[in-house]
């Protein structure tokens, strides 16, 4: 198993719309997708919680539990800010519906690691600072649905 670093291979993008109802994008949505992976500078989030639930009984003093709810965790991608452009603040601007497409180890065709999830933009803040860093703007997105996970990035 080779181990790898997710800077230089890990590609996220953004896609208005995907056909399939089970998420799984075609190489057309994909190549059409806008590809933010250069101008992102963190990432929170997206991934599931599962809200384990206590089954308590009378014939033990250990608390046993079983799987509950999935839910999302809270999901961001801080951006650096363009001093030219706007395609951030406007492609994504609050309310925009879409789907985030992280290919965790590259967007080759064939390649396993795929996560597609369905979101709506919650809020896109410039994050205004007095330091000495580059200008920030960060974008948090609800995630409306089950997300696709570890899928493969299809083939022609």
């Amino acid at each position: 198993m080779a181990r790898f670093n997710r800077k230089g291979v890990t590609k996220i993008l953004f896609a208005e719309t995907i056909a399939a109802a089970d998420y799984m994008p075609t190489l057309v949505e994909i190549t059409g997708a806008t590809d933010y992976t250069k101008a992102v500078a963190a990432v929170e989030g997206f991934a599931l919680e599962n809200q384990e639930i206590e089954t308590p009984d009378m014939a033990s003093t250990f608390v046993a539990k079983i799987p509950g709810d999935d839910s999302a965790t809270d999901s961001s991608l801080t951006f650096y800010e363009d001093d030219v452009k706007d395609d951030v603040e406007t492609d994504l601007a609050k309310g925009t519906t879409g789907f985030i497409i992280i290919c965790r180890k590259g967007k080759t065709a064939s390649t396993k690691g795929m996560d597609v999830h369905p979101v709506r933009v919650a809020s896109n803040s410039p994050a205004i600072t007095a330091d000495n860093e580059a200008a920030k703007i960060m974008v948090k997105f609800s995630i409306t649905d089950r997300p696709l996970l570890n899928a493969t990035v299809p083939a022609a």
